[in-house]
């Protein structure tokens, strides 16, 4: 019975080990699944003029059309001298669309609403600007500045599409959020003095300020007030 019990004990031991073993594999398994799932977004750098570096982390697998068309405007450096023609403090700030004389840039084709699967409108987010047509953005974009969740899709709401997340620079975006407005030509909530987009390119993610941000985030959750954005 001795020699038994020791078997069965032996036994258990190598059992317990194969286990350990074959749960290490598995972890090790789920932590390249995550890396390669973070290595296939794709990242984009904007400059912005006098302020710096805006790195933005996009959701290419939740939103691809989206994200696409994004880049297709980024590829062809389209956003380059654009400025960001709607500030709102604790709100957002828009931009992609106008000079900073404000004339409106001849845009590609719109696409369809991915708010059903985008992202929450929450802070440090970038979306789409659109009209009341659901289906109506083309270049615009705004990055959420607060909690916006009142954006999202829901029933009784087609929803504003989340397409990525500021990465590093958030800094920056709350510093234009607040920089002084007026209305002109028309327009309301135009800084008074130009937000210029310098440009727009793809770069590097990086995840460790991917969980940094994530962090941050609920630091600056404030309720916001209720602005269409078109």
């Amino acid at each position: 019975h001795g020699t038994e019990q020791r078997r069965a004990g032996q036994g258990t031991a190598r059992t317990n080990a194969t286990m350990m073993m074959k749960r290490g594999v598995l972890a090790m398994a789920l932590a390249a699944f995550a890396n390669t799932a973070a290595a296939d977004n794709t990242c984009v750098a904007m400059s912005i003029a006098d302020y710096g570096v805006v790195t933005i982390e996009l959701a290419d697998d939740q939103t691809p059309v989206t994200v696409a068309n994004f880049l297709e405007y980024v590829d062809s450096d389209f956003y380059d001298g654009l400025i960001f023609h709607r500030v709102i403090e604790n709100f957002m700030i828009q931009g992609g669309g106008y000079t900073s004389d404000l004339k409106e840039k001849k845009t590609n084709a719109a696409i369809v609403n991915e708010a059903s699967v985008g992202l929450s409108n929450t802070y440090g987010t970038i979306s789409m600007a659109r009209t009341s047509d659901p289906n109506s953005a083309t270049d615009q974009f705004f990055i959420n500045t607060v909690d916006n969740t009142f954006l999202d899709y829901s029933k009784s709401s087609d929803g504003y599409a989340a397409f990525g997340t500021v990465t590093d620079g958030m800094d920056l975006v709350m510093a234009i959020s607040e920089v002084k407005t007026h209305t002109t030509n028309g327009f309301s909530d135009v800084p008074k003095t130009s937000i210029v987009i310098e440009s727009v390119e793809r770069t590097t993610c990086a995840d460790a300020v991917t969980s940094a941000k994530k962090n941050l985030r609920k630091a600056h959750a404030r309720v916001a007030p209720r602005h269409p954005v078109h």
